[in-house]
């Protein structure tokens, strides 16, 4: 049985995309497809994360199309994100899934799931937010000195945008950099320069303000697991708390002193709460 360290890259024809895909874990039940991050690759998930999900489902990392090994354009919209991560999808000839989305993949398993109510069976939403969420118009001020800070370790972006400025957040953080370097084989090439302004653009139409911007969650009627940072300044935190007062069926967990990848943080916690929301009946 595969790994996260072990799984062959894999690909997939749909909608004109060589799409790429790797899946590993018990093959029973739904897999469990992931949706990454700001140019994040397949590569960018954290092992205790992924292999402690395998242990009880399959998990499915892919990227989506014009990331990294995924050929194709990056879209400007997250409608069209979602569109193409459902072709995904059903090139597998999966009937339906669990959907889990990271920070921008949030946004897409979101629309996803409103998009496609027959393929997604429950949701995770990671330190992300609802369409015109509180200082989603545009980077954060926050986010945009992390982003732009020059670092001896490229790496080291991470440290601040994922985990909080206390010794112990910052000392998990080193620990998930030192994962994060664990699959040395078949890694995934970082993107090109193309993806961040595609994947911005796409983020600034979604934060824009509107008049009653949290009602197109009603339509979202899966059960929800929403998960974050007590503190997270990539995202702020009161968006998950928008998530969960909106979506009809979802529940809230806030990790202490973590930022907007609070997940890493607290690996082994984060598995034992998602495991358990996806195998409630």
């Amino acid at each position: 049985m595969h790994t996260h360290q072990t799984a062959p890259t894999q690909y997939v024809y749909a909608n004109g995309i060589k799409f790429a895909y790797r899946r590993f874990g018990k093959a029973q039940g739904l897999p469990l497809i992931l949706n990454m991050h700001f140019t994040g690759t397949m590569d960018h998930w954290d092992p205790l994360v992924t292999d402690g999900l395998a242990r009880e489902r399959e998990v499915i990392l892919f990227n989506n199309a014009g990331i990294s090994s995924t050929s194709g354009e990056v879209p400007t919209s997250i409608e069209e994100m979602a569109a193409n991560a459902a072709h995904f999808i059903k090139a597998l000839e999966l009937e339906q899934v669990d959907v889990l989305g990271f920070s921008l993949g949030g946004l897409v398993a979101q629309t996803l799931a409103i998009d496609q109510p027959a393929l997604v069976r429950k949701l995770i939403l990671l330190g992300t937010g609802p369409k015109g969420g509180e200082g989603m118009a545009s980077l954060t001020p926050e986010a945009a000195q992390i982003f732009s800070a020059t670092y001896e370790n490229p790496d080291d972006v991470w440290l601040g945008a994922f985990f909080s400025p206390s010794a112990q957040s910052q000392a998990a953080g080193n620990a998930f950099l030192r994962r994060f370097r664990l699959r040395c084989g078949g890694r995934d090439p970082e993107v090109n320069e193309t993806v961040a302004p595609a994947q911005l653009a796409a983020l600034a139409k979604w934060g824009e303000q509107r008049e009653n911007p949290f009602d197109y969650l009603a339509a979202l009627k899966q059960p929800t697991l929403v998960i974050n940072g007590d503190n997270d300044v990539i995202i702020y935190s009161i968006n998950s708390w928008h998530l969960q007062q909106n979506i009809p069926n979802a529940q809230l967990i806030l990790y202490p002193d973590a930022n907007h990848g609070s997940q890493y943080q607290y690996p082994e916690r984060f598995v034992g709460h998602v495991s358990a929301f996806l195998n409630e009946q």
